[in-house]
């Protein structure tokens, strides 16, 4: 349970893409609006605020979850990560990025970083998951540019890439 500092005040310890913070956050302050505006990761959007187009997606203990209906507070103790950690420090992409560059599995871009962490999700329980099984696990990201299918085949390549170079390391 959060530690409350203050009538107005919440003390959160979360840990965002593998920083440890400790916060004081209002007790209504959304996940989205954490990441965005005190911690500066932007590469969450916005886009409804109800939780429909599943463009704030992030994964919170692993699980996709709709960072604008989470209140911050929720979170103690937990382990957030943003479209932000996919990327490595040097700036290299990560397979599901690369996928989706390859693919055209982007357009305006503006549902891409939740598309990116529920395809995350999806390669992280399902190694190399059907097409259908890609719609079913981004069924709540909604994108008005692409008509999906190259969405698919991207998570569907990124699978098969992430395989790929497991298989590749462990011979």
């Amino acid at each position: 349970m959060p530690e409350t500092t203050s009538p107005e005040k919440v003390r959160i310890r979360i840990t965002v893409n593998d920083v440890a913070h400790d916060l004081l956050v209002e007790p209504r302050t959304l996940l989205a609006d954490l990441l965005r505006g005190d911690l500066e990761l932007t590469g969450t959007h916005v886009g409804c605020e109800q939780g429909v187009c599943g463009a704030c997606t992030v994964l919170v203990d692993g699980a996709a979850t709709r960072s604008c209906l989470v209140f911050a507070a929720q979170l103690d103790g937990t382990a957030v990560r943003t479209v932000e950690s996919l990327a490595g420090a040097d700036g290299t992409l990560h397979p599901i990025q690369q996928a989706f560059h390859e693919n055209h599995g982007l357009q305006c871009g503006f549902c891409t970083p939740g598309m990116l962490m529920g395809a995350c999700e999806l390669l992280e329980r399902t190694a190399e998951p059907d097409p259908d099984e890609v719609r079913e696990a981004l069924g709540g990201n909604l994108c008005r540019c692409t008509g999906y299918q190259n969405i698919v085949r991207s998570v569907c390549a990124a699978g098969q890439s992430m395989t790929a170079a497991k298989n590749g390391a462990q011979a």
